[in-house]
């Protein structure tokens, strides 16, 4: 390991060393290199991040040098992620630099900088960390715009981290409110590449399970698509299918009884939901959120019911109350009342 650690230094050390005299050649020279021995060695992936590679990758990132000097740098850091993401994480600044990279017009600095965030993610105590940039959400919710169109590859790398932030709950609020929903139902309605929709229908069944979805999923007739990808032969895969059907149930449990409603409200909706739970080629996990969405609609329709039937009760109770014609009689009017009981009897 000492090897290696020598070997890393020794590289670290000429990327110092071409920084400090600001040689853009050399400096790019040296980025390569580093990227090119990250890729074909794991073993020095660890060292080169102990011998301080980090924070000189991540300059490289937003410096006024080459776009190949950004994108071997991107890569460098993806690659030293894989083995050291604490050392990354810990890194001061880099998930700024990460988010300049990402806005950058260069694609494959851009995508690279995109897999790294996915990455770090793959850690869950990063995840908190990581959904208090704003700026780095926003960069990365902007990869999926029509108008900032990178490519397959940056798409699919920017909704695995999409994916990972909103494994933590209280990130998806602020997902929502930077305009993801949005987003990522433009892509399910309008993208045809190989794999996007199944991604993006992922991210919107996380996302789905925030209050704050109901609003957005409802601008975007979210519901109603989700819907439409549920039902047999709606939705290009089964994988995408069932992940409709997923966001369905999270929509409905974190949304509660105006989401119910907002399902049932949809024509076909419980039936199609209904068809994957019995649909013998649908996947375990398919007929799973099925069956669970349709006790969720069940219990979420019939505890309106009864909250509708206490609500006139009550009306009716209210009425007992405030209208004399509902009142009980005064002892003088039921003293009439028996006397002409009593002579129409007699």
């Amino acid at each position: 390991m000492e090897v290696k650690l020598h070997a890393a230094r020794t590289l670290v050390g000429r990327l110092r060393g071409a920084a400090a005299v600001r040689d853009a050649g050399a400096t790019a020279a040296a980025v390569a290199e580093l990227r090119r021995a990250s890729k074909d060695d794991p073993d020095v992936r660890a060292p080169l991040a102990d011998a301080g590679a980090v924070p000189f990758l991540a300059s490289q990132l937003t410096a006024p040098s080459t776009s190949a000097a950004a994108e071997d740098a991107a890569a460098a850091l993806l690659n030293i992620s894989l083995s050291a993401r604490e050392q990354l994480m810990s890194s001061p600044g880099i998930l700024d630099a990460l988010a300049r990279a990402i806005r950058a017009e260069d694609y494959e600095a851009a995508h690279h900088a995109a897999a790294v965030v996915a990455s770090l993610l793959c850690v869950d105590a990063y995840r908190p960390i990581v959904g208090a940039k704003r700026a780095l959400l926003s960069a990365l919710v902007s990869l999926l715009l029509p108008s900032n169109a990178r490519g397959t590859r940056a798409t699919k790398d920017a909704l695995k981290a999409l994916f990972g932030v909103a494994l933590y709950p209280l990130n998806r609020a602020t997902l929502v409110e930077l305009g993801v929903v949005r987003a990522l139902f433009g892509l399910v309605m309008t993208d045809g590449r190989t794999g996007i929709v199944e991604d993006a229908t992922a991210v919107v069944a996380q996302v789905a399970g925030c209050a704050e979805s109901l609003d957005a999923f409802a601008a975007v007739s979210g519901v109603r698509i989700l819907a439409d990808l549920v039902e047999p032969g709606g939705a290009a895969t089964g994988r995408a299918r069932e992940n409709a059907a997923a966001a369905l149930l999270n929509l409905v449990m974190a949304g509660g009884e105006r989401a119910v409603a907002e399902v049932l409200d949809v024509g076909g909706a419980e039936e199609a939901v209904r068809e994957l739970a019995e649909d013998g080629e649908a996947s375990p996990r398919g007929k799973a959120k099925a069956e669970a969405l349709l006790r969720a609609l069940e219990e979420g329709a019939a505890g309106a019911r009864r909250r509708h039937e206490h609500r006139f009760a009550d009306f009716l109770n209210g009425l007992v109350v405030s209208d004399p014609y509902f009142s009980s009689p005064s002892p003088a009017s039921a003293s009439t009342h028996d006397d002409a009981s009593r002579v129409t009897l007699g």
